[in-house]
C-alpha cells in the first residue's frame, strides 16, 4: 500500500507498507468465520428438527381430526391422556372438548326431533281420518285437508330422518332400469318437468329409496326454482336442474340442513326434503352433490355408479 505526503514546494514523501501479512489474516478469518457458521448450521438444523417434529406430529394429528369433525365424524378425538401439558395439549383439549359438545347438542337435537314426530302422529292420523269426513264440496274443508297433507307430509319427514340418524336403514338392492324407473317417478308426481335419457343402465339399487331421492328432488326444483325443471339419467346418473336462483352459498358448502332452506330467493319450506334425499343417498352408497350451473340454476347429481360414495 502506498501513501503520499507534500513536504516542500517540490518535495514528496512517498510511504510504501506491505499489508500482504494483514490481508491475508483478515482472508484466513473470514473462511473461518464461514466454516464455523456451517458446521454450527450442519449440526443446529438437524437437532431443532429433531427437537419440533414430535410437536409437528402431534399438530398434523390434531388438524386432521379437525378435519373429520367438520367433515361430520363426531367421534374422532386428538387424545390428551399421557401427554404434558403444554399448548398443543391445551389446544388438543379444547378440540376434543367442543367436538364432544356438538356431539351431545347434535344428539339432544335428533333425539327431540324423532319424539315431536312419533308424538304427533298418532293424533295426526286421527286428524287426517276426521277430515275424510268432510263435505267433498266444501271450500274450508278443502283446506283442512290439504294442510292436513302438509303437516302429515312433514311429520312423516321427520320420522324418516330419525330412521336415517339412527342408521336403521338398511338397502334392498334389485336390477333397475333406471331410465325407465326415473321416467314414471317423475311421471307420477304430475309435475311439468322434462325427463331425458343418455345410455341409461341398468344398475342394482333400492328402487324405492331412488324414487324418494327423485321425487324429493324434483319437488325442491318446482318449489324453490324456477321452470324449465329438467331430469336427465346419463349412464347410473340422474341430474335435476332448475333454472331458478341455484343453491344457496351454506348448502353447496356444508350440505342439506334440516330447518334451514338458506337464501329468501328460493322461497319456504322447512329443508328436510334435501336433508332425506341425502340420508337415503348414503343408504344406497351413492353420491348426491349440490352445485349451480354456470347459467344460473341449480344442480343435483345422484351418481349410483358402485363406489361413487368413496369418490
Amino acid at each position: 500500500m502506498w501513501g503520499a505526503v507534500a513536504v516542500a514546494d517540490d518535495r514528496f514523501l512517498v510511504v510504501r507498507d506491505d499489508m500482504s501479512t494483514e490481508v491475508r489474516s483478515l482472508q484466513l478469518l473470514d473462511r473461518s468465520i464461514v466454516k464455523s457458521v456451517l458446521a454450527a448450521l450442519l449440526f443446529v438444523v438437524p437437532l431443532a428438527a429433531l427437537a419440533t417434529e414430535p410437536i409437528n406430529r402431534r399438530l398434523r394429528h390434531g388438524a386432521r381430526t379437525a378435519r373429520r369433525i367438520a367433515d361430520g365424524d363426531l367421534d374422532a378425538r386428538i387424545g390428551t391422556a399421557g401427554r404434558a401439558r403444554d399448548e398443543v395439549t391445551e389446544m388438543a383439549s379444547a378440540v376434543d372438548d367442543m367436538a364432544a359438545a356438538l356431539q351431545h347438542k347434535l344428539e339432544n337435537e335428533r333425539r327431540f326431533t324423532a319424539d315431536v314426530a312419533h308424538e304427533l302422529r298418532t293424533p295426526l292420523m286421527g286428524l287426517v281420518t276426521a277430515a275424510g269426513l268432510l263435505p267433498e264440496d266444501d271450500e274450508a274443508a278443502g283446506l283442512v285437508r290439504d294442510r292436513l297433507r302438509a303437516l302429515n307430509a312433514l311429520v312423516e319427514d321427520l320420522l324418516e330422518i330419525s330412521r336415517l340418524d339412527a342408521g336403521a336403514e338398511r338397502a334392498r338392492l334389485d336390477p333397475v332400469p333406471l331410465g325407465e324407473l326415473v321416467a314414471d317417478v317423475v311421471r307420477r308426481t304430475g309435475t311439468d318437468t322434462r325427463v331425458g335419457t343418455v345410455d341409461a343402465e341398468v344398475v342394482e339399487t333400492d328402487p324405492r329409496r331412488v324414487e324418494r331421492i327423485v321425487v324429493n328432488l324434483v319437488t325442491n326444483a318446482h318449489r324453490h326454482g324456477a321452470a324449465p325443471v329438467e331430469v336427465t339419467v346419463t349412464g347410473a346418473r340422474i341430474t335435476v336442474r332448475d333454472h331458478g336462483p341455484g343453491f344457496p352459498a351454506d348448502l353447496l358448502e356444508r350440505g342439506p340442513q334440516r330447518f334451514r332452506t338458506g337464501a329468501s330467493e328460493r322461497g319456504r319450506g322447512h329443508g328436510l326434503g334435501l336433508t332425506v334425499a341425502q340420508g337415503q343417498s348414503e343408504v344406497l352408497g351413492a353420491r348426491l352433490t349440490f352445485t349451480n350451473a354456470p347459467g344460473g340454476g341449480a344442480v343435483a347429481t345422484l351418481d349410483l355408479t358402485p363406489h361413487a360414495s368413496a369418490a
